[in-house]
């Protein structure tokens, strides 16, 4: 049996002691000590609060990984105002106001569709930065345009916006935790300072 890879060594050493112990093993009396001041979460949340910045998400594909992500770190609701979910095309329309001759003309899984659904959510929440992600996790629903795996992030702030195309080759799930991690690398990358 293959372990998944994961941002959270916990959860990796957890499944290590499960697949190595499956004849019945006291998971209650397994000590894992995990150091979290390095999890991409951690570091955007130290610069959100120390900035006073507030942060919001559009989410497609990830289906409320990123923000859950977010929310992992205590103390995060001081800088963390929200997200929406929006698989659909018309959640994207009706939610987060992306134009349906975007969603017909480029696709979910486009640059132009992330920026709208991150500008959408920005002038809705009324927040400082917004970060929005839509691909195609599979293991169906690629073309050979966009293949499964294609992923694109999107970051408006009021400085800028950006938006970053991702070519990931796991399963379904391991492309979800790949682009969580991307999208948490792009906004640290924009917090710190560093060419995006």
């Amino acid at each position: 049996m293959r372990t998944l890879p994961s941002v959270f060594p916990a959860q990796s050493a957890m499944r290590e002691i499960i697949t190595e112990n499956r004849g019945g093993y006291n998971l209650a009396s397994i000590s894992i000590e995990v150091n979290v001041t390095n999890l991409l979460e951690t570091q955007v949340g130290r610069l959100l609060h120390e900035r006073g910045l507030k942060l919001v998400l559009a989410e497609s594909c990830t289906g409320g990984l990123l923000g859950s992500r977010i929310t992992d770190v205590p103390g995060s609701s001081e800088y963390f105002l929200g997200s929406v979910v929006a698989y659909a095309y018309e959640a994207k329309a009706e939610l987060l106001g992306v134009s349906w001759d975007t969603l017909n003309t480029k696709g979910a899984v486009s640059p132009e569709t992330v920026l709208e659904m991150a500008k959408g959510i920005r002038d809705r929440m009324k927040a400082d930065i917004a970060i929005s992600v839509s691909g195609i996790a599979g293991p169906g629903g690629g073309t050979p345009e966009k293949p499964v795996g294609t992923t694109c992030i999107g970051l408006v702030a009021g400085n800028g916006e950006w938006a970053k195309i991702f070519q990931f080759s796991g399963d379904r799930q391991e492309n979800k935790i790949f682009a969580v991690n991307a999208a948490l690398k792009l906004l640290l990358d924009y917090l710190q300072g560093n060419q995006i």
